[in-house]
């Protein structure tokens, strides 16, 4: 079954040195065709201000998290919306000694996983199979549901737990 997906939309509130919005749209293309979402993803890569301010909207959590995927209202052009908090992704990336762009490509497939479905706080681990399987085929490294798991395994993390989000 051919997947079409239109270009992303990759919107800048807060530049990264090194990372660009082409490589970051290749990689939403990607995985949205293997995840067979048959629309668009738009990304905005935000700070944590503006992350806690729609964290606090939409899921009633006044803090700012890592990554929120939105679904689309009603659009058959629009799979969803993703947002990332680069104060988060900048931490945890050099907290974890890896990339930043990296770090921001774990973020977008998490979040496309929520827009394809995936839910790993109901799915007895179906999302957290599926995202470690991308994230090795895309050599990624740990994702966000196994560096959870590990956190909530250990009494001390050098990392802060991440928090994420649900549609």
């Amino acid at each position: 079954m051919l997947v079409r997906v239109n270009n992303p939309a990759i919107v800048f509130e807060k530049k990264i040195r090194g990372v660009n919005s082409g490589t970051l749209a290749s990689f939403v293309t990607e995985a949205s065709r293997v995840v067979r979402l048959r629309a668009t993803v738009s990304v905005l890569i935000t700070g944590n201000s503006a992350i806690r301010r729609l964290n606090s909207r939409f899921r009633g959590k006044d803090r700012p998290t890592d990554v929120l995927s939105f679904p689309p209202a009603a659009s058959e052009d629009l799979a969803g919306d993703i947002a990332i908090s680069i104060d988060i992704a900048s931490r945890n990336a050099r907290l974890l000694g890896h990339s930043i762009s990296d770090e921001i490509q774990i973020l977008i497939l998490h979040g496309i996983l929520h827009l394809a479905g995936y839910d790993h706080e109901n799915d007895g681990g179906k999302m957290a199979r599926k995202e470690t399987l991308l994230r090795q085929r895309f050599g990624l490294p740990t994702g966000l549901i196994e560096r959870n798991s590990a956190t909530h395994t250990r009494k001390k993390s050098a990392i802060v737990p991440l928090r994420r989000s649900r549609t």
